[in-house]
C-alpha cells in the first residue's frame, strides 16, 4: 500500500469516526439520516445527471435494478438502526459491535455456500478473536459474562445493523461486478462506474427511508421537528457519510493490494470507541478497552489473510 493510499485511509477512518461521533451526539433518528441520505445523494446527483446518457441510450443492464432496490433496503435498515442504537446505548460499545460483526457474518455465509476452501486458517482465528471482543466490549467486568447481559435494546440493534452493512456489502459487490464487466460501460472505467452507482444506491436508500417516515404519523411528526430545530447537522453528517465513501474508493486507486486498505480501515474501531469515552465521556473499564483491542487483531486477521 502506497502512502498515498496509506493518508486517505486514515483520512476515511477519522472522517467514519467523526460522523459517527456527531451523529450520536445529536440523538439522531430516522429523520436524521433522511435528510442526511438526501445530502448523500445530492452530492453525486452531478454524476448522474452527466452520465444520464447511459440509461436514455439503454446501457445500463436492466438486472443491477433490482440489486439497487435491494441494496438501499439494506442500507436504509443500517442507519435506522444505527440511529436507534446510538439512543439507546454508547457509541463505544455500539460502534465496536456494529463495525466488526459484518466480518463474522461474511465468513459464514462464505461457508455456507461451500467456498471453505478460500477461507484461511489464519481468518478463522481471526474471526474467534472479533467474537470473543465482541463478548467483552458491552460487559462492565468478567463476571458480568452471562447471556442475559447481551439480551438488551443496544447489542441487538447494533447486531441489527452489522447485518444491514452485510446485506448492503454483498449485494454492491455483486452489482458492482456486473457494472465494470459490462462492455457498454469498459470505456467509462471503474472509477466513473463506482461514482454512478453510489449515487443510484443513495436515491434507493433515500426511497426507503422516506418509506418508513411517511407510514407512521410519528415519523412525520418527527421529521418536521428535526427540520425546524436542526436541519444543517444531518446535512452536515451526510456530506461526511458520501465523502467519507468516496475516500476509500479513491485510496484502492492507490493499492495493489484491497485486503490491506479493508484491514487499515479498522483503525476506526479503536478511534471511535476512544471517542466515544473521551468526548461523550462514556465508561472505559477494561474489558471494553481489551475487547475492542481483540477486535481490531481479528479484524486485521480477516482482511490481509
Amino acid at each position: 500500500m502506497t502512502n498515498v493510499a496509506l493518508i486517505i485511509v486514515l483520512i476515511s477512518a477519522f472522517m467514519h469516526a467523526g460522523w459517527n461521533l456527531f451523529s450520536k451526539s445529536k440523538n439522531p433518528s430516522g429523520s436524521f439520516f433522511f435528510i442526511a441520505s438526501f445530502a448523500a445523494a445530492l452530492l453525486l446527483s452531478p454524476v448522474l445527471i452527466y452520465s444520464s446518457n447511459i440509461f436514455l441510450d439503454g446501457l445500463f443492464p436492466q438486472r443491477v435494478w433490482p440489486l439497487i432496490i435491494l441494496t438501499g433496503l439494506f442500507q436504509s435498515s443500517y442507519f435506522l438502526c444505527l440511529a436507534a442504537a446510538y439512543r439507546s446505548g454508547e457509541m463505544s460499545v455500539v460502534y465496536p459491535l456494529a463495525r466488526s460483526s459484518p466480518a463474522i457474518v461474511i465468513v459464514v455465509i462464505t461457508l455456507f455456500l461451500g467456498q471453505g476452501n478460500e477461507v484461511t486458517r489464519l481468518a478463522i482465528i481471526g474471526i474467534l478473536l472479533i467474537v470473543g471482543g465482541c463478548f467483552l466490549v458491552p460487559i462492565q467486568r468478567f463476571s458480568e459474562l452471562r447471556l442475559r447481559n447481551y439480551l438488551n435494546a443496544t447489542c441487538v440493534l447494533a447486531l441489527f445493523t452489522a447485518i444491514g452493512t452485510t446485506g448492503y456489502s454483498i449485494v454492491d459487490d455483486k452489482a458492482l461486478n456486473i457494472l465494470r464487466n459490462t462492455p457498454e460501460l469498459q470505456e467509462l472505467g471503474n472509477t466513473h462506474v463506482t461514482l454512478i452507482y453510489a449515487g443510484l444506491q443513495s436515491l434507493s436508500t433515500l426511497f426507503w427511508i422516506f418509506l418508513y417516515i411517511v407510514i407512521r404519523r410519528k415519523n412525520r411528526d418527527e421529521f418536521k421537528q428535526q427540520i425546524k430545530d436542526d436541519i444543517k447537522s444531518p446535512i452536515l453528517a451526510g456530506v461526511a457519510i458520501q465523502i467519507t465513501y468516496l475516500l476509500v474508493l479513491i485510496a484502492y486507486a492507490y493499492s495493489s493490494n484491497v485486503s490491506y486498505i479493508v484491514g487499515f480501515r479498522q483503525i476506526s474501531i479503536p478511534l471511535g470507541a476512544l471517542l466515544g469515552i473521551i468526548v461523550l465521556k462514556e465508561k472505559a473499564p477494561r474489558t471494553k478497552i481489551l475487547g475492542v483491542s481483540i477486535v481490531v487483531v481479528g479484524l486485521v486477521l480477516v482482511a490481509v489473510f
